[in-house]
């Protein structure tokens, strides 16, 4: 990395501060946050230090914010390791637990002792413990003559040596990320814990009310919210769960504000965002709006109409997908918001306009003139990947993700090409055969054979012709469901196994005589030969442009404010509580109250119902100490930037008061992955007070109540 770019990420933590109007969100590396971000956030109404949010040498708010299972975020809210997240984050762990006679989705699930919680296979929870750039590290010794394989290949081996040469202590880890499209490379040492227990869950007609209909949509009125508890060995350290292990003792854990908020209110979240793409170019937005969203939600819709028709009817269908059900349609209604989001704002041309801006920089530097040739590249590049990145989506939508026998048969098949290793087979095999003992529970044939008819004839007729394999041209899909479904042993546990029985050349002509596994192997082997590697190919050569693209930004705009693409590591990001306009004539205020339950009440309904108690607590108005001028806060917006990941995450106040949990974002500003919009992108919230409201009016669990610290910061103001 040269000397100007190095200098060009130190400026960007002490950029000209913007003013409060101008707030654009943003998903800010904890670290970093000295300069430009800690005065704008005390613009916004902070009260508290940088430090007070990020410190290596004594507590802070980081030793708060676990990473939650590796896909979601959390916050501890306790001397004694209590841990919050969202209902949906702990729902497959809720649905583990529960049976159709003791259903804990239904019913809800409260410890009333330690001794009750109830332990989670391969469930963790990680720490931030330290973050430091080790670009210099990584980037040494690659050369700008250099292909763009030997460079991946010099970086992966310089991010090896760092990775174990790095301090750390014998039970934390070490994680490098890329940052800024592999501009920038930053180390994470971590911690992490596997004795994690469920402590509480409010029933799904609270922490899931609803469900699919409301989700990505305002006004909410989700309790989106569960309890778990971290435990560690006496020394306070991770360890596997044991009957012996003790609650942890956080470095730090969040009060939690009885304050509430108001309309203008200072809010951060802290938390793993997934993933974002804010700097694509014109042509990628295009392509993902045109070519890949419209396959995508089209599968989906598919398999997710066929599935809810069979849990409405059956019961223990619905416990069997629910949490598969929930997994597969929050996306599927994420990208139709997400497509209507970048119409309605106009993204492509708002892209387009600043790449002309872009052009007419480049062009006016010698040392900046080559720049100005990197979007016809993208618009060629994108032009010959469309139709293998279209193929590529029906492919990982129909055979990996939304047809559970094929998605089996990819495992089995990943298998297969280990048979010449006899050690590294008898290995992937026992594992397989573990892992899919849990598949299986939770497998119905016939929910997936009326999956598989449907959505493999949507293949057949819709993926490019160019890639089909000639078993989906001009086929019976209607006569190939039927016969696999009735002749494969794919379609059971037991049937997996014994396929699976026998040194590796019995099971390589088990699987091969499997009429589930061979339909399943022609597609995959169509789409290895004829679609994959030229994808790749063409990827490779979009992600170095890329890379040159965000370069190029950092340089030609030193005082724009640029922060990194979301990469699942700890990110803040900071708004204000507001309202917005979705439509001409029409404003949502910012906070929802028990009355919008109850509005939407619909007894016995699947989405809508309300347990009798909490109607009860609503006839009586009995909240407690949680109402706000005789009402109760349910949920609330913001203008904070989130995205998938940060599920689960505390949403602060200006003082580092717990006031909410993220859960969502709005319909309308879901696009904010690719381009966020001040005016219509708002993350959504559970307020705290809901949350403590459920615990001890609903639940009868003060005991939890009463292990965390509650403040009033609005009472001495």
């Amino acid at each position: 990395m040269n000397k100007k770019i190095k200098n060009l990420f130190k400026a960007l933590v002490v950029l000209v501060a913007l003013p409060i109007y101008a707030q654009q969100g943003g998903m800010w590396i904890p670290s970093l946050l000295k300069g430009m971000n800690e005065t704008e956030m005390k613009s916004l109404g902070m009260k508290m230090s940088v430090n007070d949010i990020y410190d290596v040498n004594k507590s802070s708010m980081k030793d708060a914010a676990p990473h939650f299972n590796g896909g979601c975020s959390s916050e501890v809210i306790s001397p004694q390791g209590l841990l919050l997240t969202n209902h949906h984050c702990g729902y497959g762990q809720i649905q583990a637990h529960s049976t159709v006679e003791n259903d804990y989705l239904a019913n809800g699930f409260w410890a009333k002792s330690m001794a009750q919680e109830l332990p989670n296979e391969n469930l963790e929870v990680t720490f931030i413990v330290r973050i430091e750039d080790v670009t210099k590290e990584v980037m040494a010794g690659i050369k700008d003559k250099d292909s763009e394989i030997q460079k991946q290949a010099k970086i992966s081996e310089n991010i090896a040596k760092t990775v174990a040469s790095f301090p750390k202590e014998k039970w934390q880890e070490n994680k490098i990320k890329s940052f800024y499209e592999g501009n920038q490379y930053i180390i994470f040492v971590t911690e992490t814990f596997k004795d994690v227990r469920l402590v509480g869950a409010p029933p799904s007609s609270i922490g899931k009310f609803g469900s699919d209909t409301d989700n990505w949509v305002w006004p909410r009125h989700t309790g989106d919210f569960s309890l778990f508890r971290i435990y560690a060995d006496k020394d306070n350290k991770p360890a596997a769960y044991s009957k012996d292990n003790v609650p942890y003792r956080p470095k730090h854990f969040f009060p939690i504000s009885l304050s509430g908020i108001e309309e203008g209110d200072f809010t951060m979240v802290f938390g793993y965002p997934g993933r974002t793409q804010e700097y694509l170019p014109s042509y990628a937005v295009e392509q993902i709006v045109n070519d890949l969203n419209p396959v995508r939600i089209g599968i989906r819709d598919k398999a997710l109409k066929i599935t809810d028709e069979f849990m409405r009817a059956d019961q223990g269908i619905k416990i069997q997908y629910a949490s598969k059900y929930a997994s597969t349609a929050n996306y599927w209604k994420k990208w139709i918001g997400e497509s209507q989001g970048l119409k309605k704002t106009n993204a492509v041309q708002a892209k387009q306009d600043f790449e002309k801006g872009f052009i007419e920089r480049a062009k006016k530097n010698k040392n900046t003139k080559a720049y100005a040739d990197i979007l016809p590249k993208f618009e060629k590049l994108y032009g010959e990947i469309t139709p293998y990145a279209i193929s590529k989506d029906f492919f990982a939508e129909v055979v990996q993700r939304n047809t559970e026998l094929l998605s089996a048969a990819y495992k089995v098949y990943a298998l297969e090409s280990h048979a010449s290793n006899e050690k590294s087979f008898e290995s992937r095999r026992a594992n397989l055969i573990k892992g899919q003992e849990k598949f299986y529970k939770n497998f119905s044939k016939e929910v997936d054979e009326k999956v598989f008819e449907a959505i493999v004839a949507m293949y057949a007729k819709d993926a490019p012709k160019q890639f089909l394999p000639k078993e989906l041209k001009d086929a019976n899909i209607s006569a190939i469901s039927k016969d696999i479904y009735t002749n494969s042993k794919l379609t059971s546990y037991e049937g997996f196994k014994q396929l699976l029985e026998g040194d590796a050349k019995q099971v390589i002509k088990n699987i091969n005589n499997d009429k589930g596994y061979a339909f399943a192997k022609a597609l995959i082997e169509n789409y290895m030969s004829n679609v994959l590697p030229k994808y790749e190919e063409l990827d490779r050569e979009i992600a170095a442009l890329q890379r040159t693209f965000m370069k190029a930004q950092l340089e030609l705009y030193p005082d724009a404010r640029i922060f990194p693409d979301a990469n699942s590591t700890l990110r803040v990001t900071y708004g204000k509580v507001d309202g917005y306009f979705p439509k001409d004539a029409t404003y949502y205020e910012p906070v929802t109250h028990l009355e919008g339950i109850m509005e939407k009440y619909v007894p016995g309904d699947y989405e809508f119902d309300v347990p009798a108690k909490l109607v009860e607590l609503y006839n009586n108005k009995d909240y407690g100490q949680y109402a706000d001028n005789g009402k109760l806060p349910v949920n609330f917006i913001a203008t904070n930037h989130t995205t998938g990941g940060n599920s689960g995450s505390p949403a602060l106040d200006a003082y580092g008061n717990l006031i909410g949990l993220n859960f969502d974002r709005v319909w309308e500003g879901t696009m904010s992955d690719i381009y966020y919009d001040p005016s219509i992108c708002r993350n959504i919230m559970v307020d705290a007070r809901y949350i403590l409201f459920i615990i001890d009016k609903f639940a009868d669990a003060k005991h939890l109540i009463d292990e965390m610290k509650l403040v009033e910061p609005k009472k001495n103001k």
